[in-house]
């Protein structure tokens, strides 16, 4: 698919592609009603966001870059697909609402840059000492903004510590597991990091390759929690 990506806006690659397989079956399965409300987080060009519209759904995309937010509307009305871009951080410009569908592609890339402070493409990939500093803030803030029979996905790299995210997600009340994985070669960013991040542990010597994993979480509902609760007494 030919998008349009001005200077600075993140290139789909094979994350973006394992995200938007998982968010279509995701949508398969569980019988989605048309008009299902998705809200995809760190859109960059849309694609995710372009996918899920395509499938009938209401969708809401949200970056904090400016040409992110250029990109995902040019892209959208070029289809004819009524996705609404809104420029914010995460949760931000969406406070107070709810959605069937979360999806999040957020940076992962583990360096030593305050994401905060970053502007332009690295925006896309820095994440803080550990990869982590979206991801927690994602696991900490989706079940807010998610409907009660509502679904996370998400997509980051193995070396962020795929436990830690399994356990965050479950500290905020969701059913957690690991749905998609795919084995991916070092690309430049991460090769010119693999020196430093062996240096921290997070990559073994030699190793030139990571695993991308999909997580999927949904909301514990109350009932749902007391039943599972009387069946372990």
């Amino acid at each position: 698919m030919l998008l349009f990506r001005p200077p600075g806006v993140y290139r789909p690659q094979s994350d973006t592609s394992l995200l938007a397989g998982e968010l279509l079956r995701a949508l398969g399965q569980a019988g989605a009603p048309p008009g299902a409300r998705v809200l995809e987080l760190g859109t960059g060009t849309g694609a995710v966001a372009l996918a899920a519209a395509r499938a009938g759904c209401r969708v809401v995309a949200v970056d904090v870059s400016a040409q992110a937010v250029l990109a995902a509307r040019v892209n959208a009305r070029m289809r004819g697909l009524p996705v609404r871009v809104l420029r914010g951080d995460l949760f931000a410009p969406v406070a107070g609402e709810e959605f069937d569908v979360i999806v999040a592609n957020p940076p992962y890339v583990a360096g030593d840059a305050d994401p905060a402070a970053v502007r332009g493409r690295a925006r896309a990939w820095e994440a803080g000492p550990d990869g982590r500093a979206l991801l927690d803030r994602i696991c900490a803030g989706a079940p807010g903004h998610l409907s009660p029979s509502g679904t996370l996905l998400m997509v980051h790299s193995s070396l962020n510590g795929v436990a830690a995210t399994l356990v965050a997600l479950r500290s905020a009340g969701m059913r957690a597991s690991v749905v998609a994985r795919h084995r991916e070669p070092f690309g430049p960013v991460m090769r010119r990091r693999a020196a430093a991040l062996r240096a921290r542990g997070m990559v073994d010597p030699g190793q030139l390759h990571e695993e991308l994993v999909v997580v999927r979480a949904a909301r514990i509902e109350e009932g749902s929690e007391r039943d599972s609760a009387r069946r372990a007494a």
